[in-house]
């Protein structure tokens, strides 16, 4: 049963990963079109679909398969790497929480920061991810 959680908790995280490259991307052309303009209407209706049907739904599964796998008994606490993972792994969700905030101010016209903000955040998952994965992968703790 471990080798199925831990398949479906890395198959949740790739879609979770997927969409938070994705959204900050469609931040940063958004973030330098016209308020009201139909391209504009576009990008909100795309950082909607994207976060409610995509980025939402695999964070929770992810959260889910991870925490059985933890349950089933999958992990070495005693090692200092899952405790890195899984502070990776809370600030990954912070930055999704964030980004969801920017859907919100996005489709209520509100944006007020410029296209090199989502640039520079565009990248704190990716390198969130890297952590994660060399955690998991090197265990270097």
């Amino acid at each position: 049963m471990y080798e199925w959680v831990k398949a479906l908790h890395v198959i949740s995280v790739i879609a979770w990963m997927a969409g938070m490259l994705y959204l900050p991307r469609l931040f940063v052309y958004h973030s330098v079109t016209e308020k009201g303009s139909a391209q504009s209407e576009t990008f909100k209706i795309m950082e909607r679909r994207l976060l409610k049907g995509i980025i939402n739904p695999a964070m929770v599964a992810t959260w889910v398969f991870g925490l059985t796998m933890i349950h089933l008994g999958g992990v070495d606490w005693s090692s200092l790497w899952p405790w890195f993972k899984a502070a990776f792994v809370i600030a990954l969700s912070g930055v999704h929480g964030i980004l969801a905030g920017h859907v919100k101010r996005f489709a209520r016209d509100e944006n007020v920061k410029p296209q090199k903000y989502f640039r520079i955040i565009n990248e704190v998952p990716t390198v969130l991810m890297i952590g994660i994965v060399i955690m998991v992968i090197v265990k270097p703790f």
